[in-house]
């Protein structure tokens, strides 16, 4: 998976909680962003919170308000999303399982006073692929208010991760993940997990960030959300991580080229196609080229 090298320090961090969250299932990161950045986005994010609509539907939360697309919405939600620890740490778990990563889900949420506690459940069941085999995405909730056990703080049933998502009941009881603004819960797609109910008289905001394969269909559509004409004013790693890249070998191609080519301007009104190969994927073909052409010249 091509990113670039860490510092040492930061290495060091990124396999710290790379490990507490392949544990437990979770992990809880103090102090990742000054609290003021996330005031800021808070603010920026007021006017959607005021006018969007409560959700309908017993999982979303009939008392729970929901939108995404935070890139459009506030400069300061980049911040969040290209956090180099946070992606650090999602590159490093995922990475047995894809060539890149991809964005996932971009999604504000405000739980006002008498929701339900939300039905526990597993992200990664959006997919039906294996279970116990392979994680599928990590997720990030980054709190904008004081999270408490009180206004629904996310529950957490920790250990109920990877194959033990098998069992029939967890094995632990679940716990409020109680949070500050500034800090980070990270858990992975296989966690068993549910915003809990809001009984106080606050309303807890906060936004959740998820990254998941890159050889998979995002919860949230990118490029409805962002079409060229905006990722065109992203840099070139936001636009790759909202799906301006090929996933190798060839997947998510435009026109047998990547599709970052749709952010560079004009195109020819016919181009052509370009191979995007894994290296062994490449050295196999080589090999293999290189047999057909030596047969060829003994036949001629």
């Amino acid at each position: 998976m091509a990113s670039l090298a860490p510092a040492p320090a930061q290495s060091d961090a990124i396999g710290h909680w790379s490990s507490k969250l392949i544990t437990d299932g979770y992990c809880i990161i103090p102090n990742v962003i000054p609290a003021e950045t996330i005031h800021g986005l808070d603010d920026d994010l007021a006017a959607d919170f005021a006018q969007t609509p409560y959700c309908q539907g017993g999982f979303y939360g009939e008392r729970t308000k929901r939108f995404g697309r935070l890139l459009i919405r506030s400069p300061r939600a980049r911040d969040l999303v290209m956090h180099p620890l946070i992606l650090g740490i999602t590159e490093r778990l995922l990475a047995p399982w894809c060539d890149t990563i991809q964005l996932n889900l971009t999604q504000a949420l405000a739980l006002h006073p008498g929701a339900l506690p939300q039905f526990p459940h597993r992200d990664q069941d959006m997919w039906r692929g294996a279970i116990g085999e392979t994680e599928y995405l990590i997720n990030v909730m980054w709190p904008f208010t004081r999270y408490s056990k009180a206004n629904g703080a996310t529950l957490i049933w920790p250990g109920s991760h990877g194959a033990k998502a098998l069992q029939a009941e967890p094995g632990a009881a679940p716990f409020a993940a109680e949070l500050q603004p500034g800090s980070a819960l990270l858990f992975l797609g296989s966690t068993l997990h549910g915003a809990g109910g809001n009984n106080s008289d606050d309303v807890r905001r906060g936004a959740i960030i998820s990254y998941c394969l890159g050889w998979l269909k995002p919860y949230e559509n990118q490029w409805l959300a962002y079409p060229p004409e905006i990722a065109r004013t992203f840099d070139d790693e936001l636009a790759a991580l909202v799906g301006y890249r090929q996933h190798r070998p060839n997947l998510g191609n435009f026109e047998g080229q990547c599709p970052s080519l749709l952010l560079k301007g004009a195109l020819p009104q016919r181009i052509g196609a370009i191979d995007a190969l894994r290296p062994d994927q490449t050295a196999m073909l080589g090999d293999y080229l290189h047999e057909q052409r030596r047969a060829a010249c003994v036949d001629s």
